[in-house]
């Protein structure tokens, strides 16, 4: 009984966790893109050190690759041309994994 309770609360979590990101990435699609543009920064390295790390940018940059401006995103991070298809393949890789062990559990 229990650990049927505890794999229906996962299953739910993560629908929840799934529609969760579908909305975030609805809600960047609306939002202009030069959104997070301006302001200031908030990362540690920047603010404690002075020196941008690796990560630094790569917000901004991914809102300009949902919108297709390659250039922005570019100017922004270039490694946002690997991370965002990257975290798009393992976001779709365990909502499949996700529905095969659905089904394997229902039958």
């Amino acid at each position: 009984m229990y650990n049927d309770r505890k794999e229906k609360g996962r299953y739910i979590a993560l629908w929840l966790l799934f529609v969760v990101i579908a909305l975030l990435f609805i809600t960047l699609l609306f939002l202009p893109k030069d959104f997070f543009d301006y302001g200031k920064p908030i990362c540690i390295s920047v603010n404690l050190f002075h020196r941008e790390c690796y990560a630094c940018g790569l917000t901004r940059a991914t809102q300009h690759l949902i919108h297709l401006d390659f250039d922005g995103a570019a100017k922004f991070n270039r490694l946002s041309f690997v991370v965002v298809p990257l975290l798009i393949y393992m976001i779709i890789w365990e909502f499949l994994k996700f529905r095969k062990e659905k089904k394997t559990k229902q039958e």
